[in-house]
């Protein structure tokens, strides 16, 4: 399951978890992405700039890292994206 946040600097975070998170777990990631707000798609149509799916960057790692010690279980990956517009 990809779960992607939109956050108000034309950032998208997508979050790869192995299970469906409950709805605590969802507000902790909003909180930690600065407020960014849950999308409920399963593609987002549009272009931007961020690493390719077949790498995983440190940036992912800590970040994981970080939603273990807040308790939150099951997240895989987490990258961030930059929108650009064409």
């Amino acid at each position: 399951m990809v779960l992607f946040y939109l956050s108000n600097k034309n950032l998208i975070y997508a979050v790869h978890s192995g299970e469906n998170l409950n709805s605590e777990d969802i507000k902790k990631l909003s909180g930690l992405f600065g407020g960014a707000n849950l999308i409920e798609k399963e593609i987002i149509e549009a272009n931007f700039i961020g690493p390719r799916k077949e790498m995983i960057t440190p940036w992912s790692t800590n970040a994981v890292e970080i939603t273990q010690n807040m308790g939150i279980s099951g997240i895989l990956r987490i990258e961030k994206f930059i929108g650009i517009n064409t």
